[in-house]
């Protein structure tokens, strides 16, 4: 049988398992996953999130993931880079696994309990979020988390194309779509350039 993930580095692979246990063991106490993904936990989901890695700029020094939940794609890119991560997660419990799974794995990550809108770690080159918002919804939050010059990755699904053409109203940004490799319906959004549409009019009036 194939060994999970054999394109990483064995010590990355090491990493990766310890974690997939680790989620299958809390997942009877919390919902973490559904049930039905805990056989194609390895496929549906960490995979998925390890296609980010080549799209990461090289000189990234850190990535901002914004609500976590179990991991995705925050730390798993954490665990399969050795990046500082910050995770955004407001459920008690899960932020409990992932400091428990960062702990388990030596992931350099740090993690905040709290909402999005509330969170304010400082600003980082890469902003990412897998499955958890509409664009424009994932943008407003997504804008006082990202450096000068940052980027967002984003997992998306079939919609993608339909979100894109909605946060246009609201926001300008240079757009590539990455097929999935996991998904047939997945799309991985790099978005770059991101600015309020209503930047270019001046200042709201009250």
């Amino acid at each position: 049988m194939t060994p999970p993930f054999p394109d990483q580095p064995p010590a990355v692979r090491e990493k990766l398992v310890a974690f997939a246990a680790l989620l299958r063991r809390w997942n009877a106490r919390i919902n973490l996953v559904s049930p039905a993904d805990l056989p194609v936990l390895e496929q549906r989901h960490v995979a998925d999130c390890l296609q980010l890695v080549p799209l990461l700029p090289p000189d990234a020094a850190t990535l901002t993931d914004m609500g976590s939940g179990a991991g995705f794609p925050g730390l798993i890119l954490a665990i399969a880079t050795g990046l500082p991560a910050t995770l955004i997660e407001s459920d008690q419990r899960k932020a409990s696994f992932l400091r428990e799974a960062a702990r388990t794995c030596g992931a350099s990550v740090s993690v905040l309990p709290q909402r999005l809108e509330e969170a304010r770690p400082p600003p980082a080159p890469v902003v990412t979020a897998r499955a958890l918002a509409p664009l424009g919804r994932l943008l407003g939050w997504a804008e006082p988390l990202l450096a000068p010059g940052g980027i967002c990755l984003f997992l998306k699904g079939r919609q993608a194309g339909d979100e894109l053409t909605a946060a246009a109203a609201e926001w300008h940004m240079a757009a590539t779509r990455i097929p999935s490799r996991t998904s047939a319906d997945g799309v991985i959004l790099r978005l770059s350039d991101i600015r309020r549409a209503t930047s270019d009019a001046g200042p709201r009036r009250s």
